[in-house]
């Protein structure tokens, strides 16, 4: 009866869109029961429509027999409009030529940015972003960047939640990020130090149109070289101002 009571009213497009919502960049790979957890649907449904999907490609089975996203649905996404990402990859690779440091370009999706491309080198330090991963928006440098550019009455309601601390260094406190988020706004860039994860520190700057953070673009260091976050800052903001240029002239028809 539980089983049933979860399923009432839910259409099979539903069921299947729960199961798809239930992978994530931290959940990549999935057991069936770990679907049936995450979906909120019985086992047995899950294991008939994991079925169907795996048919038509839309997951995949690992060496290890869990289930992860396939092919399918890939092809699917390459066909979504990324006119965004198309136009600032050129800027990502320039700002990676310049400096040699991991690049990312991230938008606010809800209460979280999303990182939607991502330039990166072997010898770079190890980043916990991944291109289509999601992160809270406080404690990144991209988030920051992002937030404190948004209208006031948003700012109140994100700073109203509790706010997760990923680790000792972020800041939670709603009074002190206000503070940091006007700061970032008057200074036009945003600095981290440890607060996403322990040994990495970051420089970010919003991409602006009209006024309106469209997304934002940010460099990720080694604690150890904290010092250098501030000659890192020009390269970044070069870079989105030109994107900017870009997105509005092809949002306006020009191009």
């Amino acid at each position: 009866m539980a089983g049933g009571s979860r399923e009432a009213g839910r259409s099979v497009t539903s069921k299947v869109l729960a199961i798809l919502g239930a992978f994530d960049s931290a959940h990549p790979q999935l057991t069936l029961t770990d679907l049936a957890r995450r979906s909120g649907l019985p086992l047995s449904t899950v294991h008939r429509l994991a079925g169907e999907l795996e048919q038509w490609r839309a997951l995949s089975r690992a060496p290890d027999g869990r289930l992860r996203i396939g092919m399918r649905l890939w092809e699917l996404g390459q066909l979504a409009p990324a006119r965004l990402q198309d136009l600032a990859h050129p800027w990502l690779q320039e700002v990676f030529a310049r400096t040699g440091e991991n690049v990312h370009l991230a938008v606010r999706d809800g209460l979280e940015v999303l990182y939607v491309d991502k330039v990166h080198g072997r010898r770079a330090v190890p980043i916990v972003s991944r291109t289509g991963g999601r992160l809270p928006m406080h404690p990144t440098g991209v988030g920051k960047a992002l937030l404190a550019y948004e209208p006031d009455w948003f700012v109140q309601a994100y700073l109203a939640r509790k706010l997760e601390r990923p680790t000792a260094h972020t800041i939670t406190e709603p009074g002190r990020l206000a503070r940091e988020l006007a700061a970032v706004r008057a200074q036009g860039h945003a600095l981290t130090f440890e607060e996403m994860s322990l040994g990495s520190c970051s420089a970010a700057v919003p991409v602006l149109v009209d006024g309106r953070p469209v997304a934002a673009l940010g460099i990720v260091l080694s604690s150890r070289r904290a010092r250098e976050l501030h000659r890192l800052v020009e390269p970044l903001r070069d870079a989105a101002d030109q994107i900017a240029r870009a997105y509005a002239a092809a949002s306006s028809g020009t191009v």
